[in-house]
């Protein structure tokens, strides 16, 4: 085994989850991984998830660009400046208990928190309200309620890619930053991923509503953007 700094391996023994368990062993056996190697010796077919899961722990990762086969370029990944560990992470995300997802349906109903949908429980997902980069297990325990929401699939890859590509997430990781954003506070929020931006999810339910939406459309000849526009137009008048 590669000598480790005492303080990576410290953090290690929180470490309980298997897929980044399996990464951490074959760094401390080798002294690295290869994406290629999360896929084919592990069968891992996201590594970034993999990798992702380590740096959920609170172990810092680096990567390296190196040959893999086919001459094509893979990560290559080490353990990282162990200053940079977290120690408010306890061994990354935990999965949630169907009671605690219960009580978040009973506290904010069966509906998408960001978009307002109305969905069947099972198409819904437990969501930190602030990312787990950010806050670590400071706010991710069932007893804190107000600190989750529940959203769809699809508003799920939503946030996870706006999320990933704020500053505040490679950055300072600051709670709250996060706390005053739309995709921790939709309901009132003062940026997104810290741009100066808003949005509105409208969504037309059953025959008569998509009825009202069709015939509104029709009014722009059919063209969305157009639609857009003008009902932008009118608050702007308000």
């Amino acid at each position: 085994m590669k000598k480790v700094n005492p303080i990576i391996l410290k953090q290690i023994k929180k470490v309980t989850g298997k897929r980044p368990l399996t990464v951490i062993n074959h760094i401390l056996k080798h002294g690295h991984i290869t994406s290629e190697e999360l896929k084919d010796k592990y069968g891992y077919h996201h590594p970034p998830r993999a990798i992702r899961d380590v740096r959920e722990c609170g172990i810092p990762l680096d990567m390296h660009w190196v040959d893999g086969s086919g001459g094509r370029k893979i990560g290559d990944y080490t353990f990282g400046d162990p200053n940079k560990v977290e120690r408010h992470k306890l061994g990354g995300r935990k999965v949630f208990s169907k009671a605690f997802k219960k009580r978040l349906i009973e506290k904010q109903g069966s509906v998408c928190a960001l978009t307002g949908e109305p969905y069947q429980s099972r198409y819904l997902s437990i969501d930190h309200r602030i990312p787990y980069e950010v806050a670590g297990d400071r706010v991710s325990a069932e007893g804190q309620l107000d600190s989750f929401m529940l959203i769809s699939a699809a508003a799920q890859r939503q946030k996870s890619w706006s999320c990933e590509h704020c500053d505040n997430w490679s950055g300072k990781k600051d709670i709250e930053i996060c706390r005053k954003c739309y995709w921790a506070s939709p309901k009132q929020y003062e940026h997104i991923s810290l741009e100066q931006r808003r949005r509105l999810d409208v969504h037309w339910i059953g025959k008569e509503e998509t009825a009202t939406f069709q015939k509104a459309l029709s009014e722009f000849d059919g063209s969305l953007e157009n639609l857009r526009d003008y009902i932008k137009t009118v608050l702007r008048q308000l």
